[in-house]
């Protein structure tokens, strides 16, 4: 059984979302191929709906008598979310480049994947003047990408102290992974960023942001 189908609100929603994947529906072809109501149905699909799972997509005419059906499917930018595919292929391909790649290569492909992101990801910090309002976007941005971790001020800037890691599985086949987030992390403060990760047993996320002269 895919993660989905018992954890996204029970076996009901993740059956909706199963059956969606293959076409889409309405909610009276749904309650049937459920043996539900079509009141527990619309129940199921609004939660999904919030959760961005599942889209109204048309509205389907049957071209007789009746009230026309609303028609429901997954979006496409939510496929991803019912995906387990990318953290094993990302630790493949980190073992492949790893054999590939020197050291040095290897450190440079990882930072500009991570100012990829951060040209990507940074529109919320453009035209922000305080330092300290543009690292509270970087940290926003990481606990979006599943990070924990609190802002905290030191001597000279701030340090993003991180309590678990969006990307442990990759950076325990390669640490290295971090650089693409200290880059991250400093495109979109446009400051001096250390990553200063802890990489023994469960991996934490921890960044340094200097001010700069």
């Amino acid at each position: 059984m895919r993660w989905w189908e018992s954890s996204v609100g029970g076996p009901v929603r993740g059956r909706i979302i199963a059956l969606l994947r293959r076409q889409e529906r309405s909610v009276e072809e749904l309650a049937s191929e459920l043996g539900v109501t079509d009141n527990a149905v619309r129940a199921q699909l609004q939660a999904l709906e919030r959760e961005g799972l599942v889209h109204q997509s048309r509205v389907r005419y049957s071209g007789g008598v009746g009230k026309p059906a609303t028609m429901y499917a997954i979006p496409m930018e939510a496929e991803p979310l019912l995906s387990a595919a990318y953290a094993p292929v990302l630790r493949a391909l980190l073992e492949s480049l790893d054999e590939r790649l020197s050291k040095r290569e290897l450190d440079t492909v990882l930072r500009d994947v991570g100012r990829r992101l951060a040209d990507q990801s940074s529109g919320d910090a453009n035209g922000v003047k305080q330092l300290e309002a543009r690292v509270r976007a970087a940290a926003a941005l990481l606990s979006s990408l599943g990070a924990e971790l609190d802002v905290e001020r030191i001597t000279g800037g701030w340090k993003l102290r991180g309590y678990a890691c969006p990307l442990s599985d990759a950076v325990r086949t390669e640490p290295k992974v971090c650089c693409a987030i200290e880059e991250l992390v400093a495109g979109v403060t446009g400051a001096e960023v250390r990553e200063c990760c802890d990489h023994e047993g469960t991996h934490r996320c921890c960044f340094e942001i200097k001010r700069t002269a």
